[in-house]
């Protein structure tokens, strides 16, 4: 049953590693465990020697600017650009190397659907010509993360726990990928950064009976990766309660029939709780609400600074998890509630978060 409630604490945290937020990359979906959070990530830390996988999808929908918004901006000297849509599956694998030690890894593929940009062309004749340009697509596989989760404060048991957080993002990813005309995407457009980076954050969470309590955040050190480009220093936050339908005890309720049941072994004995052998396991269900907040500084390339990118977005995002046994399934939408983006970006219109894990 414990392996069960933190079935992957921190596969989906490193999901905060990913290169710059808002219209041009995958956004923060953080960590989860059963009945923990979705895109937050929660302070609990896996069994020594238990291990966790996951397959994990993130859809982004943005609201792009119109080819006319593009030739207009064009026509001012604006280089500006947009994109429709952004997908992101990912493998993630988790290992509790001590009961307070969580190290986890997570490898994306990361797709960009749409690209466009407007450009501003003068001619011999002294005439000058706005045109949208449709660059096309890009795919491959993105940056590799490796994370690490310390706890310091609590047992697991219950009440109040809190975990440090650290890791490296690796320039693993693809850099390489051309337009429709055979011309290089932008460092920002690619599905790696080439770029070193360094998390450090922190996690809490608060047991409430039924409820759970969660608050995170991860910052990311951008280093200079790609076509001499940083594309900007990040900070993923969040809150998030949780609720179990059905739970009867203090860590949420049991996860299978007739375990923690409560009798006495003679008579005049207080009542007391043993963990009886687990025989049938039976659905859980987990209700969660979060605050997910998405910070980007902006990027700079050869030294300029782009001041059409980096920003905040505030995502309120519901969710739902179902548990059974040694699998967790669980599916989050994201609707901003604010959009403070730098400049001229497509603005995301929801963010759709989803995956499953088995613990081993």
């Amino acid at each position: 049953m414990r392996n069960l409630k933190i079935l992957f604490p921190l596969l989906l945290g490193i999901g905060t590693a990913s290169p710059s937020v808002h219209a041009h990359h995958p956004s923060a979906a953080g960590g989860t465990g059963s009945s923990g959070p979705i895109n937050v990530i929660s302070a609990a830390t896996l069994e020594q020697g238990r291990g966790s996988a996951a397959i994990l999808f993130e859809a982004i929908r943005l609201d792009p600017l119109s080819n006319a918004t593009l030739e207009h901006l064009a026509g001012n000297h604006v280089h500006a650009h947009s994109l429709d849509s952004i997908l992101s599956p990912s493998l993630a694998l988790a290992y509790g190397v001590t009961g307070n030690l969580t190290v986890s890894v997570r490898l994306p593929l990361v797709m960009r659907n749409d690209i466009r940009e407007g450009h501003h062309h003068h001619h011999g004749a002294g005439g000058a010509v706005n045109e949208v340009e449709l660059r096309g697509d890009t795919s491959g596989i993105g940056d590799l993360t490796v994370m690490g989760q310390y706890r310091f404060l609590g047992s697991g048991i219950g009440g109040t726990e809190a975990a440090l957080l650290f890791g490296i993002k690796t320039p693993t990813g693809r850099t390489g990928e051309l337009d429709n005309a055979g011309g290089l995407f932008d460092a920002e457009f690619q599905p790696g950064s080439g770029s070193w980076d360094g998390l450090f954050g922190l996690a809490i969470s608060q047991q409430l009976g039924a409820i759970a309590l969660h608050a995170s955040g991860l910052y990311t050190v951008v280093t200079e990766g790609t076509q001499d480009t940083d594309l900007g220093d990040r900070l993923h936050y969040g809150v998030a309660v949780s609720y179990r339908l059905g739970a009867t005890t203090a860590a949420q309720g049991p996860m299978y029939v007739g375990a923690q049941a409560k009798h006495s072994h003679a008579r005049g004995t207080p009542p007391h709780l043993h963990d009886e052998p687990a025989t049938t396991p039976r659905l859980a269900v987990d209700l969660l609400v979060e605050l997910n907040g998405e910070w980007s500084a902006k990027q700079k390339s050869a030294g300029a600074r782009d001041d059409n990118s980096g920003g905040h977005t505030l995502y309120l995002s519901p969710g739902v998890r179902l548990s059974y046994d040694t699998v967790s399934a669980f599916a989050s939408v994201g609707i901003p509630v604010a959009n403070e983006l730098n400049g001229f970006q497509a603005e995301p219109d929801w963010r759709l978060f989803t995956g499953v894990a088995v613990a081993f």
